[in-house]
């Protein structure tokens, strides 16, 4: 797979991976079904698309009887990092501050929101203390 700290998946990769982190090992046909709800796609597209993902090390293919199952190889975890620190970087300048304060001033910030974020401020003054 390309650096896997540094991957970051197309649309249609992330709403792959989304449901084999739900529900792998699962088939091709299976992602079709769930992704076929939502879009209008072609079967040979999904499987197309898995193959390349195969191919870049995205995913990992294997064959029981006469089907292949598949499975996510990079940690969602690790894929939202990615995702995650690619748009802090883009929209915000690399800012999470810019990123938490346009947040905020989005909508009406309910006093229990605004109490949580007081604590976690603080619980990160008190790390930084020690």
């Amino acid at each position: 797979m390309e650096n896997r700290d540094n991957y970051q998946p197309s649309a249609t990769e992330l709403e792959i991976l989304q449901i084999l982190w739900e529900h792998q090992p699962t088939t091709v046909r299976f992602i079709y079904e769930q992704i076929s709800q939502k879009r209008e796609v072609g079967y040979t597209s999904i499987l197309k698309q898995m193959q390349r993902m195969t191919d870049k090390d995205v995913v990992q293919r294997e064959l029981k009887g006469k089907t292949h199952y598949y499975r996510a190889i990079p940690k969602q975890a690790e894929v939202q990092q990615n995702l995650f620190q690619r748009f802090v970087n883009n929209v915000y300048q690399g800012s999470a501050m810019k990123l938490v304060m346009h947040a905020l001033g989005q909508g009406q910030t309910s006093d229990e929101e605004v109490e949580a974020l007081q604590k976690w401020i603080e619980a990160q003054k008190e790390q930084k203390d020690d």
